[in-house]
């Protein structure tokens, strides 16, 4: 009957049905079968996990994500109230504080984390490109926290400006990044480089998935093994 859903007695053979073969689905078929090719259901949200990763040393990548959502919940709340309203009001004040003490810590737990996967020598086993997107978020969130000291309205983000320009026109892109024009940098913080950061952070995750975390280097002259599986 047309428009009635197919259940799995009343679905094609793959085998017998031409149309439902490898070369099924057009562009959108080809597409799906890419992405659970190279990203399995089991591998992008897996229940078990390497009995290593319990150690502590894996907690910072998790600490950094939970800092950066933080950051990006905060930080939603500041720009939806306007630049500043948290000048003029105590709970816009507060939240102000949670986006600056979560970005504290954002920036803390990467940088621990990125100095323990750099002696863990985290681009072994094919992660090079985990490796380069990690390095890639630290430089990114760093200059994002540059233009959200540079929008804060007071004499501390005027001097960080005034400082701030005479090193970039030093090098000759001021006229491109002006750090004096607030509505710039306004700009830059709220909208373009979250959207970088979050792009990378999120092909940082993907990364990981699908190589996995790192195993940690093993002793001189032992072989490395594979360790047993523990739930997550």
């Amino acid at each position: 009957m047309t428009g009635e859903l197919l259940d799995a007695t009343t679905r094609p053979d793959p085998q017998s049905d031409p149309q439902s073969g490898p070369d099924a689905g057009g562009w959108t078929g080809a597409l799906r079968r890419g992405i659970f090719d190279k990203m399995p259901p089991e591998q992008l949200l897996p229940d078990t996990q390497p009995s290593y990763v319990a150690s502590w040393i894996y907690v910072f990548g998790v600490l950094t994500l939970t800092a950066f959502l933080t950051v990006v919940g905060t930080g939603t709340v500041l720009a939806l109230k306007g630049a500043a309203w948290w000048h003029v009001s105590g709970t816009g004040h507060f939240v102000n504080s949670l986006h600056l003490w979560s970005v504290e810590l954002f920036m803390t737990f990467m940088s621990i984390h990125l100095i323990a996967k750099f002696f863990m020598a985290a681009w072994r086993g094919k992660r090079v490109m985990t490796w380069i997107t990690g390095v890639i978020a630290l430089g990114c969130s760093a200059f994002t926290a540059l233009t959200g000291y540079l929008i804060q309205q007071n004499f501390d983000s005027q001097w960080i400006a005034t400082q701030a320009k005479d090193g970039l026109n030093s090098i000759g892109v001021g006229a491109y990044f002006n750090t004096m024009d607030f509505g710039q940098m306004l700009i830059w913080h709220v909208a373009l480089l979250p959207l970088v950061v979050s792009v990378i952070v999120v092909w940082h995750i993907v990364l990981v998935r699908r190589r996995g975390v790192v195993p940690p280097l093993p002793l001189p002259g032992a072989p490395a093994a594979d360790a047993p599986e523990v739930h997550a």
